[in-house]
């Protein structure tokens, strides 16, 4: 039995799953942060505090794990202490106070570095002597699981400045930066054995003491591992409150713009994605408290919508394009709730497709094996909007959460499997095939160049991407 365990936005979720990938036991618990303009800060003590709801939960009726992983939000990231107290609040993956840090690093904003930088300025006292330690969201929770700090894992160290490629921190460029090496971890590869759960932790979470704990991986990638596409060419598209896509290459995909960026496997493959601000929290936004089945209902006389819309979720863009400005807009006005619903749907489905438009300008293989996982495959209408709109047949997984990833990750660092690929593929269960509809995918060429026009007249969207994003389109069945 293995357990898996995600720590998200809104709350914590905990699997147990067999070596079949049957889910033995699940459990999830709520979580809130403090949001006020570009801040977005959680406690970490309260991560924990749901921890233990969701593994008591889905250790009620379940046998107890081998082993577990952890995955966490990327970018997220706090100082601790020497024993892995926390010194800061979590200041979450799309808080944005970081500007200039950011701009001094040469960083994305939405990357952790920029974070980590501000903090050990602000609170940083004593770092150059190791007292306080860079600690990202799944570290926090693994100290406390193991009553001591542990290795982070090369995941969720990349957007915190980890080299992949050499596999080592880049001490240089943080010297030039005036950064000390003493808060800066020791960093292992996703899948490493690093510990074990202690006597304390198991009073605490029901996991029993000794079992083995697996270095994790960022959410993206965890739910890459629950998609089951783990050759190279196959791409998983996780779409819950925003969007992520991650792939698999054999080697990284090399982006000057730096929207894209590469994660690195357990296998040493490569998993390069990006991650968008758009997606189902606009529609929450939007329409609090609706009932999301009766709206996909109402909306489906309205398809194809003739509103356009760019649906973020707060401000800023990171895929497919860098904009911090970036905010989201309508082209035309809705003439109903139920259009206004139509647009958002759709909406995220076109920038889904110019995402892969911008893959594969990058020349990344695109073409293989698609999946969706994530909240939004509850709507059926939608994963079928989406799949229309794309125009290529998608996998739906039986059971798609992060967490599930992270089962399958800790059956591989645990030694129930002789790689990575054999435990996906012995774990991970497809519900059905999705195929689109050649006429409803020509519906949506006139709305989707509309988008790239609009998104490059606004300066956010670069000329060459717009271009190769309409040129693409022209060629759509």
């Amino acid at each position: 039995m293995w357990m898996g365990i995600d720590l998200g936005t809104q709350s914590v979720r905990a699997v147990v799953a067999g070596d079949r990938g049957e889910i033995l036991g699940s459990g999830a618990a709520p979580l809130t942060g403090s949001r006020e303009g570009v801040r977005h800060e959680q406690r970490p003590p309260d991560w924990w505090t749901a921890l233990c709801a969701a593994t008591r939960q889905a250790l009620r009726d379940a046998p107890a794990p081998r082993a577990l992983a952890v995955c966490a939000t990327s970018g997220t990231v706090l100082l601790a202490d020497r024993a892995g107290n926390p010194l800061t609040p979590g200041v979450m993956y799309d808080d944005g106070r970081a500007v200039a840090e950011a701009s001094r690093a040469g960083a994305p904003p939405s990357w952790a570095l920029p974070r980590a930088m501000r903090l050990l300025r602000e609170y940083g006292a004593g770092a150059a002597d190791g007292a306080v330690r860079i600690t990202h969201q799944a570290d926090y929770v693994l100290t406390r699981l193991a009553g001591r700090p542990l290795p982070t894992d090369s995941s969720h160290a990349l957007k915190t400045g980890y080299d992949l490629a050499r596999e080592e921190w880049p001490r240089r460029r943080f010297a030039e930066l005036g950064l000390p090496d003493a808060p800066f971890p020791d960093v292992v590869r996703p899948g490493t054995r690093i510990g074990e759960v202690g006597r304390a932790a198991a009073e605490e979470t029901g996991i029993p003491a000794g079992t083995v704990l697996v270095a994790g991986m960022t959410d993206g990638c965890a739910a890459q591992l629950a998609s089951g596409s783990l050759t190279v060419g196959s791409w998983n598209s996780v779409l819950g409150t925003t969007l992520v896509l991650k792939g698999v290459t054999s080697s990284p995909v090399e982006d000057p713009a730096g929207v894209v960026y590469s994660h690195r496997a357990p296998d040493g493959s490569w998993l390069p994605g990006g991650a968008s601000g758009v997606g189902g929290g606009a529609l929450a936004a939007a329409f609090p408290g609706v009932d999301p089945a009766r709206m996909d209902e109402a909306a489906r006389a309205c398809e194809p919508a003739r509103v356009v819309a760019y649906p973020l979720v707060a401000t800023g863009e990171r895929f497919p394009f860098v904009a911090p400005g970036a905010t989201g807009f309508l082209i035309g006005e809705p003439a109903s709730d139920a259009e206004h619903w139509a647009a958002l749907l759709t909406g995220v489905g076109l920038v889904e497709r110019l995402c892969l438009d911008y893959l594969d300008l990058l020349g990344a293989q695109v073409h293989d094996r698609l999946t969706f996982t994530g909240g939004a495959v509850r709507s059926g209408h939608w994963s079928r909007l989406r799949a229309d709109i794309l125009g290529r047949s998608v996998c739906i997984p039986r059971y798609s959460e992060p967490a599930l990833g992270m089962a399958v990750l800790a059956a591989y660092g645990a030694g129930g499997a002789r790689s990575l690929q054999a435990a996906a593929g012995r774990m991970v269960r497809l519900r059905h095939v999705l195929h689109p509809d050649p006429a409803r995918t020509a519906w949506y060429t006139e709305p989707y160049v509309t988008l790239v026009d609009e998104l490059e007249r606004r300066g956010w969207l670069s000329a060459r991407a717009a271009a190769h994003a309409r040129t693409r389109a022209q060629r759509h069945p």
